[in-house]
């Protein structure tokens, strides 16, 4: 397929110049406003890189997909976002385009598929990888472009980000809009390798650059690099050199940089540069470009004057779009069980994945080694000899690369399974968990969500030492927009990963990893379990005991124990820790009057602590004695099997603990 070359007619030429007067307009009264307090937080100017967005954005088709940075105002107007909507956000009015919600950094515009700014250097590149997938994996001949600046180069993600686009063949077109400076870093500062295209060129993408200050090159690169995606389906990147003529955001004394410098770019600006060009060639009146600067002079008038008198969002919805207020209908009750099946912990979790996938050709699995190996303790080996390579698919050592993908893959309407293979790897990709999958349905004001399951071994007791083997999940459970599940049972392990998957936001499942091999039976007809409620594993009147994952069968084997002493313990598997089931956990205490919390998690800031403090605040007067904890001792966990043990929460410890609140020790 040969690109189609730019035609200079006149109608075309005007169309360039008028768009970048227009981004350029447009960014002189967002500063103004700045100075004014009507626009706060931080503003990113696009001033000297408007041949950009006008060179490429309008080559692209509506279904095609774009992910830009936090100085993406520039991007947004040429994707059509409407300029009233889009100064409406910088005022943080309701009427914005992502509610007010997101502010400069982050417009989005789920019509226009705009998937955002993103105020992580490098954060957005995972994500257009992901929504790649999607269109590679729908065999839907889409286009994603994904622009960032030159210092995300420097960023794990990018790398990750390229690999992975490489190695799956995925059509993106990454813009590396390269301005010299990373914040007050010049390039030559921050790194070895100046020429940033060729570090593309390293994972074999082909790359090229351009005169970014030229807006007719950038266009004709943008063609034939489009073109090239769209035939071989292949990665492609483009390397605009350019220049801010303003600091890197209002907060910047620009100490870095002279005067003279700014002025030397200045006068080799895009729209200086084309607009003496086309004057020259007699393409384009000094009357026409009159008229164009009082025609976006007017609609940025109208756009200031809408924002200004746009109602600002009630607080009486501060907590709207945290998650999606259209839940899933809870799962209909199993079946009777005519039959039960012998099982393992490990096989009821392989079940629940291969039920998912054999009922949504939208579901898939991905992580390190998840294929002929099995991944996370052999959970799912087997599978990809039932499903493929492009459902079971092995990634590179890239956790951040791969969740970030599964998170753009979600937002664009696939439901990934993304397996961690440890919860200590989890940090890894932190980042993308908590920075889009947790925020981005909140900072685009409902309009993306990210149904997307992330599957994470934790716990101690494999002698596996520090680095893989503690229990994170109330770190997690800490986080808004997330919801975080922790399955002890086999009908729980199977059962709630259904569930999840048909939960229009982000769902975290912890398995513990004592679990895996774990036996029993389980009714044959086990399917989707509800993932709201708190179970109560055994009746007592004596005292509460709240647990969780692997510490639940330490827990009754304690409450076995004390009821030989005549101390009837209930036992309350948490089973879901955000949000966390209260009304369980006090109808409990007002029957027992007491409680000890048993969690893995350390002591400090941990998650019993929470729970703790509920009971306080909501059961203080139905308690007979203080809430015990029995939780890990506050170490790295170690690798001695004998002092392993003992950091962790055992059967003779919680005993312990429930004696000492009955005065019985």
């Amino acid at each position: 397929m040969k690109a189609e070359k730019p035609h200079l007619t006149h109608e075309h030429v005007r169309a360039l110049l008028s768009s970048m007067i227009r981004i350029r307009r447009f960014e002189d009264k967002c500063a103004e406003l700045y100075t004014q307090e009507k626009i706060r937080g931080f503003l990113h100017l696009y001033d000297g890189e408007e041949a950009i967005a006008a060179g490429i954005i309008p080559v692209l088709g509506p279904e095609d997909r774009i992910v830009a940075t936090y100085r993406e105002h520039g991007h947004a107007l040429m994707r059509g976002v409407p300029m009233d909507r889009v100064m409406a956000e910088m005022y943080g009015k309701a009427t914005g385009i992502s509610g007010g919600r997101g502010g400069s950094m982050h417009l989005f515009d789920a019509e226009r598929n705009f998937y955002g700014g993103n105020a992580i250097v490098g954060g957005g590149l995972p994500l257009a990888v992901g929504l790649a997938l999607r269109d590679k994996m729908r065999d839907e001949a889409n286009v994603t472009v994904c622009f960032f600046g030159e210092g995300a180069v420097a960023e794990g993600e990018f790398h990750e980000a390229m690999n992975l686009a490489r190695l799956w063949s995925l059509p993106v077109l990454f813009v590396c809009e390269n301005n010299g400076y990373a914040m007050g870093s010049a390039l030559t500062r921050t790194e070895a390798e100046t020429d940033i295209h060729a570090k593309a060129a390293a994972y074999d993408i082909e790359a090229a650059q351009v005169d970014g200050m030229d807006v007719v090159a950038v266009e004709a690169a943008a063609r034939l690099v489009l073109a090239d995606i769209r035939e071989t389906g292949e990665p492609r990147f483009l390397e605009c050199l350019t220049y801010r003529f303003r600091a890197h955001s209002m907060f910047d004394a620009q100490l870095y940089r002279d005067k003279d410098e700014v002025e030397h770019w200045r006068e080799k600006g895009p729209i200086v540069r084309f607009q003496n060009w086309l004057n020259r060639n007699g393409l384009l009146h000094p009357e026409e470009v009159a008229e164009i600067e009082e025609d976006v002079d007017h609609e940025i008038a109208a756009a200031v004057d809408f924002a200004e008198n746009s109602p600002w969002e009630p607080l009486e919805t501060l907590t709207r779009h945290v998650t999606s207020t259209e839940r899933p209908a809870p799962p209909p009750p199993p079946a009777p069980a005519s039959e039960t099946i012998e099982t393992t912990y490990r096989e009821a979790v392989k079940q629940g994945i291969r039920d998912a996938m054999s009922r949504d050709d939208r579901v898939f699995l991905m992580g390190e080694d998840v294929g002929a190996y099995g991944g996370c303790y052999a959970v799912s080996k087997g599978l990809m000899a039932e499903f493929g390579e492009a459902r079971i698919r092995d990634t590179p050592l890239s956790e951040s690369g791969f969740t970030g993908a599964g998170i753009g893959a979600a937002a664009a309407g696939m439901r990934p399974i993304v397996e961690l293979m440890t919860v200590n790897f989890s940090l890894l990709a932190l980042d993308q968990i908590m920075n889009t999958a947790a925020t981005i349905r909140h900072m685009s004001g409902g309009q993306f969500g990210v149904p997307l399951v992330i599957r994470l071994a934790t716990g101690a007791g494999k002698q596996l030492a520090a680095q893989h083997s503690h229990s994170l999940e109330g770190w997690y459970a800490h986080i808004p927009g997330l919801r975080i599940l922790a399955p002890a049972t086999l009908e729980d392990a199977r059962g709630m990963l259904w569930t999840a998957l048909e939960d229009p936001d982000p769902v975290l499942i912890f398995e513990n990893v004592m679990l895996y091999n774990m036996s029993g039976t389980m009714a044959a007809t086990a399917g989707a379990v509800e993932i709201d409620k708190a179970a109560i594993r055994r009746t007592g009147t004596d005292v509460s005991l709240i647990t969780y994952g692997g510490s639940l069968w330490k827990t009754l084997e304690a409450a076995s124990e004390l009821a030989r002493d005549g101390i009837e313990a209930e036992v309350i598997d948490l089973r879901v820790l955000r949000p966390l089931d209260d009304e369980t956990i006090m109808a409990s205490l007002a029957r027992t009057r007491r409680a000890v919390i048993i969690d893995e998690g350390w002591r400090s800031g941990s998650l019993s602590a929470e729970i703790a403090a509920r009971i306080g605040e909501q059961a203080f007067w139905h308690l007979d004695a203080p809430v015990g904890r029995v939780c890990s001792e506050e170490v790295p966990i170690p690798y001695p099997k004998h002092l392993e043990d003992v950091s962790v929460p055992q059967p003779p410890v919680i005993v312990a603990a429930v004696k000492a609140l009955l005065g019985k020790d």
